[in-house]
């Protein structure tokens, strides 16, 4: 069993990275209902917090079904940290994650996310204002360094173990690397393995399959694996990781149906969250990934993507099912 504070997790569990614009609450449910044991907010800025910004807050919202959930904040200032901090835990997540990874340079030309890894001293002042300002388990989410020159992994997990982070997820990139090249889990394996280190250490950084999570389990002892853009359009990849850990087979892929009844499912609980209209506005980003491979579906992603009712939506799904039934594709 792994510990984060005092919240319980399986002996190897499957996080779902946090992603900007995808990582909401719809999305997040989906995750679960197929199998994710923790997942985290869409990053939030901790001065659009303060400022009390309309999409800052509803970042914030969280629901019972989907814990244990944290809440992911980033920023550069350890004052705005530790006020957002306070803000997060007033709607009573399972943990505070911070991110020092975001390598995207609007974050980063802020001094925040991947943008701190270049001044390690500023990541573990921010990291200690966040822990000194609540009762919360605080995380952190990083990368390996910010380029192949400055890689400083082990002394940053180190000195965030220090201060009293209780779980680290490290990206096996650097900031340089963006999320191009191939990871380097060594790294991890590295730290793990540092006698110091009493921590949980989760990995993330390519894991595509049930069978590259398998190795990446086995052969980097790290605690967890975070999954990220695998499962975008795609949630049944934490279940078929289970499956294959616990049985060696591979699950086949989701049919037709299944995949309809996702997109039926995000499509509802996003306007749901959001109201009809912009909840439908908001799923047109998904439409292809949960049907990336699938041929003929052109012509119905158009038509979803015109979809501005759950009652057009329905039409849509069942043309769409009827088109692939009639003609044997599952």
């Amino acid at each position: 069993m792994i510990k984060i504070g005092n919240i319980e997790l399986s002996e190897f569990p499957l996080l779902l990275a946090p992603m900007e614009d995808v990582s909401d609450p719809p999305f997040r449910r989906l995750c679960k209902l197929h199998g994710a044991d923790m997942m985290y907010s869409e990053f939030i800025s901790s001065e659009g917090l303060i400022r009390d910004a309309m999409k800052s807050r509803k970042k914030l919202d969280i629901f019972d079904y989907e814990r244990p959930v944290g809440i992911q904040i980033f920023g550069g200032d350890e004052e705005a940290m530790s006020l957002s901090a306070k803000i997060v835990e007033t709607v009573n997540p399972d943990m505070v994650d911070i991110n020092f990874g975001c390598p995207v340079k609007k974050v980063v030309c802020k001094g925040a996310g991947a943008g701190v890894l270049k001044d390690v001293d500023l990541m573990i002042r921010l990291t200690k204002a966040v822990v000194n300002s609540t009762t919360l388990p605080v995380t952190v989410k990083t990368r390996l360094g910010w380029d192949t020159e400055s890689i400083n992994i082990m002394e940053v997990a180190e000195r965030l173990q220090e201060v009293g982070v209780k779980a680290l997820t490290i990206h096996a990139r650097t900031r340089a690397q963006m999320y191009k090249g191939e990871a380097d889990w060594n790294y991890i394996h590295a730290v793990k393995n540092n006698p110091n280190i009493e921590i949980p250490i989760f990995g993330n950084g390519d894991i595509d399959s049930p069978q590259k999570a398998l190795e990446y389990k086995n052969k980097y002892d790290c605690d967890g694996i975070m999954i990220g853009r695998a499962a975008i359009g795609y949630p049944w990849i934490f279940n078929e990781v289970k499956h294959f850990f616990n049985t060696g087979e591979t699950l086949p892929p989701p049919t037709i149906a299944q995949r309809l009844e996702a997109v039926r499912q995000h499509a509802e609980w996003s306007m749901e969250w959001k109201g009809e209209r912009l909840g439908l506005i908001e799923m047109r980003q998904h439409y292809s990934n949960y049907f990336r491979g699938i041929p003929h579906f052109k012509e119905f992603r158009v038509k979803f993507l015109e979809v501005l009712s759950m009652a057009q939506m329905a039409e849509v799904i069942a043309q769409t099912e009827e088109f692939y039934h009639e003609n044997s594709f599952t």
